[in-house]
């Protein structure tokens, strides 16, 4: 495979370059954020490695600005900063997979491979549709019945997840995760209290209702 390292650490990326090349890969390295930005999506690459915290460009912005282009590439994070915010940060910036330092060359190139096995690289998903209630995850806009819908960051982040999940139960602790990122107690009503703001905006005033409780678990998002 072709792979680029955007690594500013010089025995790092020359580790990393030796244990990639010893499996038949291909290296080509920038030590630079700013030029491992322009690189990424000027040549094409099979997959990325780009170390959080960089010159001039730091790692999030780049995939952030890569995956704005709709380009899929499979990225793995390196990073030396491994907290529960600090890798969902990095997931949800648009990395694939996340390995903090210090890590040993074999779980690396696992997990490179397992990165590869997921095929080749698709087009980012630019709306999400449930019934008649529309996501434009670009603009960031929300319809239903061809109507405009005003919600909150964190009304829009829950509405994103349920309609992600159409037809599965999200539990109160998912919401917690993906939404708040830890930041409050499961038990608290708070989640609650956002959805309920939410279903009011989403489901109040039509036919039917898109967003459901699950007693004592959750939500469940469907059509019908």
């Amino acid at each position: 495979m072709q792979i680029l390292v955007i690594e500013d650490d010089a025995r790092v990326a020359e580790h990393i370059g030796k244990g990639l090349k010893s499996a038949g890969h291909v290296v080509t390295h920038e030590a630079d954020g700013r030029a491992g930005l322009i690189r990424a999506t000027t040549d094409g690459f099979d997959l990325i490695i780009v170390d959080r915290m960089l010159p001039h460009v730091d790692g999030l912005t780049i995939v952030q600005t890569i995956r704005a282009t709709g380009d899929a590439t499979p990225i793995l994070f390196l990073s030396a900063l491994g907290e529960v915010d600090e890798r969902v940060a990095g997931l949800r910036a648009g990395g694939d997979d996340y390995l903090t330092k210090p890590f040993a060359m074999s779980e690396l190139l696992a997990r490179v491979d397992v990165l590869a096995r997921r095929g080749p690289a698709i087009v980012a998903e630019t709306k999400l549709a449930v019934g008649d209630l529309e996501i434009d995850l670009l603009g960031q806009q929300v319809k239903r019945q061809g109507k405009a819908i005003d919600l909150t960051t964190r009304e829009y982040r829950i509405l994103t997840y349920l309609a992600r999940n159409e037809g599965r139960v999200v539990t109160r602790s998912m919401l917690l995760e993906h939404v708040w990122d830890y930041q409050f107690d499961p038990q608290t009503n708070i989640i609650d209290q956002h959805v309920s703001r939410l279903r009011q905006k989403v489901d109040r005033g039509f036919d039917a209702a898109l967003i459901h409780t699950v007693r004592g678990t959750g939500y469940l998002m469907r059509a019908g």
